[in-house]
């Protein structure tokens, strides 16, 4: 492989919420952190020779968001996923949860139905209720370690009158890529009922073969006339403390709502994330092609090593994203006191599954976007509380 993947980086001292806040979160600091959604490796070197140039520029002034950025965004979706933006469709957001909250608070009114599908990222949660709106929820059905969509339950709720549907495509944390059938589905119900859908597509480009990944907004003008899309480099490359992401409106009144709370909020991006996605863009390929091996190989090893040596514990099947979701329910042990296990016992720093709303009870999210020695590490840690627990 031309990049290292296998580096253990030292965090450490960074202000790094996945490191540095392991005391206040964890309740110690030697604990093996697998829990924020960002990865333990260094970004692409042709990121960091950008922002290196633009920084040596002596001159931190505001900053526009600059043609390049846009031909590069344009020019990566198509190549990736077939879709053809238009300039005019993409506005500028620090970060995809920030996007979320404003275009709850400009597209829809105080009091309106939003539904989400848990188990789901949290932050989807808090979009909505924070903004005085109404959370439903669209539980995903659970079968064998695979996850569903519960149609019945979904279309009972957008004939309801929802107004909203937040979908996570692909899915954190139980790494569903939603087949084209499935959101065609959803599709065609969405313009009979009038639903706006947010498709959050941030963990768009960590798709594993043969899964593919389905712009919600590519399956038909109609469709497209009710999506606003979500994306960021920012899992893909490594990007999360950049801020920066993009909001995709192509229907012309929904984006006309959106920018004006924009500019009422008066949003200027980051110079160092737009010059580090735009590189990203440009010539993030090859490394993303040798970093999707990685996590293929990583995936593989939680797999094997939970079938050969914890069988009780399982993984959903990964399509998507680099977190796995373990199940530990065949372990028979209350939340809680699985939760003090794994951290005061095992040292092992996961999500439990309860923050991903219903369906997450016995449940814990795995982040195994970081060299594999240190996923051998982990998955070796939580033999060692198995065998203490008589197993």
């Amino acid at each position: 492989m031309k990049y290292n993947f296998d580096a253990q980086i030292d965090r450490s001292g960074t202000h790094s919420v996945k490191y540095d806040l392991r005391k206040a979160y964890f309740g110690r600091e030697d604990l093996i952190p697998m829990w924020v959604a960002d990865m333990d490796f260094a970004v692409p070197p042709f990121v960091l020779e950008a922002v290196r140039k633009r920084a040596e520029h002596p001159i931190y002034g505001y900053s526009m968001v600059p043609g390049s950025y846009i031909d590069a965004l344009i020019a990566w979706e198509n190549r990736r996923h077939h879709r053809d933006l238009e300039i005019d469709w993409i506005s500028f957001s620090p970060g995809i949860v920030t996007g979320l909250n404003m275009i709850v608070q400009s597209l829809t009114e105080p009091g309106d139905e939003i539904i989400v599908q848990p188990p789901v990222y949290f932050p989807f949660f808090s979009s909505v209720e924070k903004n005085s709106r109404k959370l439903l929820y669209n539980q995903l059905l659970e079968k064998g370690g695979r996850y569903t969509i519960d149609f019945d339950d979904l279309e009972t709720k957008m004939k309801g009158g929802a107004r909203m549907l937040i979908l996570c495509n692909p899915h954190n944390p139980v790494g569903r890529c939603w087949t084209k059938e499935e959101l065609a589905w959803i599709g065609e119900k969405s313009i009979e009922y009038g639903v706006l859908v947010v498709s959050d597509e941030i963990h768009c480009d960590l798709v594993f073969e043969p899964s593919r990944h389905i712009p919600f907004a590519n399956l038909s003008k109609e469709t497209a006339d009710l999506t606003i899309t979500c994306i960021a480099p920012s899992k893909t490359f490594n990007l999360a403390g950049l801020f920066t992401s993009s909001v995709i409106i192509s229907n012309d009144a929904l984006r006309s709502k959106y920018k004006a709370y924009e500019e009422r909020l008066h949003l200027n991006p980051n110079i160092f994330g737009i010059t580090a996605a735009t590189a990203a863009y440009s010539e993030g390929e090859a490394w993303l092609s040798e970093l999707m091996d990685y996590l293929s190989a990583n995936a593989r090893l939680v797999q094997e090593f939970l079938g050969s040596s914890i069988p009780e514990i399982t993984s959903s099947s990964l399509e998507s994203t680099y977190l796995m979701w373990l199940d530990f329910r065949k372990w028979d042990i209350p939340p809680d006191e699985l939760k003090k296990l794994l951290i005061g016992q095992a040292g092992l720093g996961f999500v439990d599954g309860r923050e991903f709303g219903p369906g997450g009870k016995g449940f814990q999210r795995m982040n195994i976007a970081s060299p594999s020695s240190l996923i051998l590490q982990a998955l070796e840690r939580l033999f060692s509380l198995r065998k203490s627990l008589g197993y």
